[in-house]
């Protein structure tokens, strides 16, 4: 029972999820998550309006390893060891109790880890299951799940109330993620679910962002593998230009925006792993707006090697040459979402960055004065020196070189998009230079300056959003 606390890679937020997973086989519509922080010593009530469970049930369900994972399930069951119960509890805590309801008739049993002499379950009587209850369920149907000596959830009483408070955001937003499809009301196999935790009802998040109109929705691929079907859904994100600052926040995770692109493994619809291409290709600044959804069956979890906690699983063989099709396919579209971004001298209204000029069958690049950073530049202390080093730039353009690249390694270009900061910052300088040399109704010019000079034009969003949180009017 000590060695299960260290089974799998248990986090809060896939301890929760295996619960959970209980729960919708339960074909539970409702979890409730309480965790409180109880002066260093938390306690965690995971609770839902399932089917419930028999005495009988119950007692085989707390049994370590209860079920053997080569036997066949149910097509809608996201367990597969029989460990997740107790694994995922004992890796937060060391006291589980576990009380169920089935047709009004009321169970209740408990692993205490510093109580087990031969392999003895603690098991209530029905008085004593009703003493510790929340509350009675509903229609006479659920189960409570208690977790107690939380020595893992605390580290050993070292987190304060704050930084329990962090850790429980944290496996907010995951568990948000994980079952977004359920929360949703997509998933095919389940009904909607409702995830409440600490009173606050989860919102999902769609890490496709499939219902924004610039999301690039490309077409969906059936695979078949020894008889069982799996589908692949590619997707190319907004880029950052086309979303909210709140929306780009949550896009770019704890880790960045980059180490999110790859493929996002569900199993049944309840994602198990995320932000991995899986060997077929590498993590970089091109394709981080790709990601490709697979939903394989649970009839599939030994081909995929799926782990006890649900958090990892190795790409079949058999599917690697036609997922690394998918990729560099996507990884290409992904690029040219980028490069649309870049400068572009087409539109004769845009102040561009750079200007191109042809005379007598000679074209020549130069870098634009007028814009309104350069021209900042220009009219300081430093106009000598920036004069001369905008004449290197321009004298020194590697144009054999481009020329090269552009022919044969066109999608292979990237110059770098400005990031969402950096945007505002060149806001910060370039609107007072703007406005200074705009006279009356200077806001108003300053913003149709805006909208025609790059990068801010192909950024308006974000320029959107600093003038509303200037308190400006447009």
């Amino acid at each position: 029972m000590m060695s299960a606390r260290s089974f799998g890679n248990y986090d809060l937020a896939g301890a929760l999820a295996d619960l959970i997973d209980n729960s919708v086989k339960a074909k539970a519509k409702n979890v409730w998550i309480t965790c409180r922080y109880n002066d260093g010593e938390p306690i965690v009530v995971i609770r839902d309006d399932g089917h419930g469970m028999s005495e009988e049930e119950l007692h085989d369900a707390m049994r370590p390893a209860s079920t053997n994972p080569t036997s066949e399930r149910t097509a809608n069951d996201l367990g597969r060891f029989g460990w997740g119960l107790k694994s995922a509890s004992f890796s937060q805590c060391r006291k589980l109790t576990v009380l169920s309801s089935q047709d009004y008739v009321l169970s209740g049993a408990v692993w205490d880890l510093d109580n087990i002499e031969e392999w003895t379950m603690g098991v209530y009587t029905n008085r004593q299951a009703k003493d510790l209850l929340t509350s009675p369920f509903e229609g006479g149907h659920g189960t409570e799940i208690i977790w107690q000596k939380c020595d893992r959830l605390s580290e050993g009483r070292s987190v304060n109330s704050i930084g329990f408070n962090e850790v429980i955001r944290i496996a907010t937003d995951k568990l948000a993620l994980i079952f977004h499809r359920l929360i949703e009301g997509k998933s095919r196999k389940y009904h909607k679910l409702n995830i409440v935790v600490n009173d606050i009802a989860l919102g999902a998040y769609d890490p496709f962002y499939s219902e924004h109109p610039a999301c690039q929705i490309r077409e969906k691929e059936t695979i078949v593998i020894s008889g069982k079907r799996l589908v692949v859904q590619p997707y190319i994100l907004p880029h950052h230009s086309k979303l909210s600052e709140d929306e780009y926040e949550r896009m770019q995770g704890s880790e960045g925006i980059v180490r999110n692109q790859g493929f996002y493994v569900y199993r049944n619809d309840r994602l198990i792993i995320h932000g991995t291409w899986f060997g077929l290709a590498k993590h970089g600044e091109l394709s981080q707006l790709a990601r490709i959804s697979i939903n394989i069956p649970n009839s599939m979890d030994d081909l995929w090697k799926i782990t006890v906690d649900k958090s990892d699983a190795q790409l079949p063989s058999a599917l690697k040459k036609r997922l690394r099709q998918i990729v560099e396919g996507l990884k290409t579209r992904s690029t040219r979402v980028h490069q649309g971004k870049g400068g572009n001298l087409d539109d004769r209204r845009a102040i561009s960055v750079w200007a191109r000029h042809v005379k007598h069958n000679e074209i020549k690049y130069s870098i634009n004065k007028k814009h309104p950073v350069i021209n900042k530049l220009l009219v300081s202390d430093l106009a000598t020196e920036v004069n001369f080093a905008l004449q290197l730039i321009q004298q020194n353009f590697p144009v054999a070189e481009f020329s090269t690249d552009a022919s044969s390694e066109r999608d292979q270009i990237y110059q770098g998009t400005f990031s969402r900061s950096e945007i505002v910052r060149l806001l910060d300088q370039t609107i007072p230079e703007v406005m200074a040399n705009t006279g009356q109704d200077s806001l108003k010019r300053t913003i149709d300056i805006l909208k025609r000079t790059e990068p801010f034009n192909k950024n308006w969003k974000i320029v959107e959003e600093y003038i509303a949180k200037k308190g400006w009017q447009l």
